[in-house]
């Protein structure tokens, strides 16, 4: 009894801390050393050889150095960093379980390909070398990347991808062979449409929002709105003209820009930048005047014209027929060059087209104005000629300044062409006619050297002279005749002949000669009648007296008559070439 009773004082006098320790012996004891089983530690120390791990078992582990090769450096490690591990074997003469990280890894990765192949979820990995068809990935065992697979984009640098840490759906798993088969694709197929829904259901047309340039284009600017990319179109840009956009961004810029429009099917957003200020269209009519002058800068040259900046994003063209006063129309780089200020005025503005046509040669007089200061009709100048036409021939009388002398002003001779008098680039006289500013014309003439010949005609001859004329065309009434260079009349059908002619063709030819009588003038229209019939029977009278006068002896009427037609000025020979 007494040894009973002191054996069980003894047992009552056992401490709580000492009870614990007995239980967790007991309880250490009874746990198995499963090999395979995942347990988790914490790093206490790390050698050269082993890591040292607390796994909470009263042996601590240990992982031999080269269980890391494949995975995580050493150098990486720390004391305190948590680790798991995989069970193996305990070494019964230190007393240390031996512990591999790298088939921990190994049988998690399996887990977690397993689980991300069955619910189509993502797995991490770490591309580690390029190989034939594809790439390598460390998923915790050797995963297999194909090159279709890598990017929604065909990889142009493939060894870029080497070293990087990426996302990857499963989409071939074998359990029992440890093969996988990734694609980085897909899984960046789906955040793209997941950032896609995400940033179009946050959209509505006239929103301001912020976003990244991308890439430059010559025809805009791809923004990035958050994994979506928005196309920010050159026009769009400035209210003025953008030759690229280079000239407004850069790639990696923040900008702020406004929703246009968008469509979530085809997955395209339109960006505006110029919108974000006021459109300088917007009631230009009460701003800018017809008739105003104002200053401007040359932003662009065309065949056609050139385009002058107003004020920013208010652009005018200047039509090549607005450059010059000259009739020539002069290339606008000859006159101008991109970036020179120059003064215009407005002809006229229409902003809902948003079109200003502007005017360079307005600004300053018309060159026929300061020559009509300079000149006044009848006044002789000299010049080149510049241009022969059918009408006429025109002539350079100052720089820029040309005038048209006119086919009938130059010679009183009838002329088939011009070319028959004047030459291109020959220097020339001629008489102001005209100076008519609003009609931007100048009168010039060639025979007015000469004075007016038919005013001297008229002031010579008379009616009952008679002339020697030259048949010069032949009609159903008459024909004309010359009587001097430049002097025409008509004889009529009933002055022909004393016998009844019709048709003049039939008994007259151009270029006959004749006798003439003239039997009216009107110098008001410069109009000449003439008779071959009176001339004839003036002629018979003639013919009669000197017949008489020579069978009398004595002086009679008729050799009045002949003194008198002894008189007649016959009329010069047309120079060659004025015959028509």
């Amino acid at each position: 009894m007494s040894k009973i009773t002191k054996k069980e004082e003894k047992e009552e006098n056992i401490s709580a801390e000492d009870y614990e320790n007995l239980l967790d012996q007991y309880q250490f004891s009874a746990k198995e050393i499963i090999p395979g089983k995942i347990v988790k530690g914490k790093v206490i120390k790390i050698t050269k050889t082993h890591v040292l791990i607390d796994i909470g078992f009263k042996s601590e582990g240990i992982i031999p150095a080269e269980d890391f090769s494949d995975n995580q450096d050493l150098d990486e490690l720390r004391p305190g960093d948590a680790i798991e591990a995989s069970l193996e074997r305990s070494d019964s003469k230190d007393g240390y379980l031996v512990l591999s990280h790298k088939k921990a890894l190994a049988l998690k990765a399996l887990d977690e390909l397993e689980k991300a192949y069955h619910h189509n979820s993502w797995i991490m990995g770490k591309i580690t070398e390029r190989t034939k068809s594809g790439y390598s990935v460390n998923v915790g065992i050797k995963t297999f990347l194909p090159d279709s697979h890598a990017d929604i984009r065909t990889v142009q640098e493939p060894e870029k991808l080497i070293g990087n840490t990426c996302k990857f759906k499963v989409i071939k798993f074998d359990r029992k062979s440890e093969n996988a088969v990734l694609s980085r694709k897909l899984f960046l197929q789906d955040e793209k449409e997941k950032r896609k829904r995400r940033v179009f259901s946050q959209l509505s047309q006239g929103q301001k929002i912020k976003g990244q340039v991308k890439s430059l284009t010559k025809f805009g600017a791809f923004i990035d709105l958050g994994g979506v990319e928005g196309l920010l179109h050159v026009s769009d840009m400035s209210w003025g003209k953008v030759g690229h956009p280079s000239e407004v961004f850069k790639v990696g810029q923040e900008v702020e820009v406004v929703i246009l429009d968008f469509n979530e099917k085809e997955e395209r957003i339109s960006l505006g930048y110029k919108q974000l200020t006021p459109d300088p269209w917007e009631n230009l009519e009460e701003k800018y005047k017809v008739g105003q002058k104002m200053k401007g800068n040359v932003v662009s040259l065309t065949d056609f014209g050139a385009f002058v900046e107003l004020e920013s994003g208010v652009e005018g063209l200047i039509h090549i027929s607005d450059l010059t006063w000259s009739r020539k129309l002069i290339h606008p780089k000859k006159v101008l060059s991109p970036g020179e200020e120059v003064m215009v005025s407005i002809l006229d503005i229409n902003s809902s087209a948003k079109r200003i046509s502007l005017g360079l040669k307005q600004v300053s007089p018309h060159p026929l104005e300061l020559l009509k200061q300079k000149y006044s009709i009848g006044s002789r100048v000299k010049g080149t000629i510049t241009n022969i036409t059918d009408f006429g021939a025109f002539m350079e009388v100052e720089k820029g300044i040309e005038g048209l002398i006119h086919i009938s002003d130059i010679s009183w001779e009838k002329i088939k062409h011009p070319s028959e008098k004047l030459k291109v680039g020959e220097e020339a006289e001629a008489i102001i006619l005209n100076i008519n500013v609003d009609k931007q014309k100048l009168s010039l003439g060639i025979k007015q050297l000469e004075g007016d010949i038919w005013e001297d005609f008229f002031n010579r001859q008379k009616i009952g002279d008679l002339v020697k004329v030259k048949i010069v065309r032949l009609t159903d009434f008459g024909v004309f005749v010359e009587i001097t260079p430049g002097i025409e009349g008509v004889v009529f059908l009933s002055e022909l002949d004393e016998k009844k002619i019709e048709n003049p063709e039939e008994d007259f030819q151009v270029g006959d000669e004749r006798l003439a009588k003239i039997i009216k003038m009107n110098s008001k229209d410069n109009k000449i009648s003439l008779s071959f019939r009176q001339a004839q029977i003036e002629m018979q009278k003639l013919d009669y007296q000197k017949y008489v006068q020579t069978q009398s002896g004595r002086l009679t009427l008729g050799d009045v008559f002949k003194e008198q037609l002894s008189q007649i000025r016959s009329p010069k020979k047309a120079k060659k070439g004025g015959k028509r």
